[in-house]
């Protein structure tokens, strides 16, 4: 991640074909990508090149309606900004970490009291502890994935 981006393979192979974390079911992302209506992207802001910019946009493409959630509450894509979960006034189905490890716990958390139904971790995102709160709680958890490279993979985009 020398330049800032995401760890791509450079021996041909993609993303996806990397071994299975346990959290990432082919089934449950296809009933996400292509069975939901509104993604709270955590970590979305104005900046364009950051990669949770780029894939809110292409969630956007694909039907799907995008919350930013970030501590300084921008509207992005033209949709309002919140600064957490709890700020936002109708309901979510995905929540989407553009985070730090690091602060995946207390993210997961507040999905968990908001009563979303589905948390999804960004590659390189990684928290068992908190997946296993989320799951134990009744949630779908994707781990260590992409949206935008799984959706050709498995919802046709």
């Amino acid at each position: 991640m020398a330049d800032g981006g995401l760890d791509v393979p450079r021996d041909g192979s993609s993303v996806t074909d990397r071994p299975w974390t346990g959290w990432a079911d082919d089934d449950v992302i296809r009933r996400l990508l292509t069975g939901t209506a509104t993604w709270a992207v955590v970590g979305l802001s104005v900046n364009s090149r950051r990669p949770a910019y780029g894939v809110a946009a292409t969630l956007q493409r694909h039907g799907l309606r995008i919350v930013p959630v970030h501590p300084r509450a921008d509207t992005v894509h033209g949709e309002t900004g919140y600064p957490t979960l709890a700020d936002i006034p109708f309901p979510v189905d995905v929540v989407d970490l553009f985070v730090n490890s690091t602060l995946v716990g207390p993210v997961v958390d507040q999905a968990i009291a908001v009563g979303v139904g589905a948390v999804w971790l960004q590659l390189a995102v990684i928290d068992e502890a908190a997946a296993e709160r989320a799951h134990a709680a009744g949630l779908d958890v994707v781990m260590d994935r992409c949206p935008a490279i799984e959706g050709p993979r498995l919802a046709g985009w």
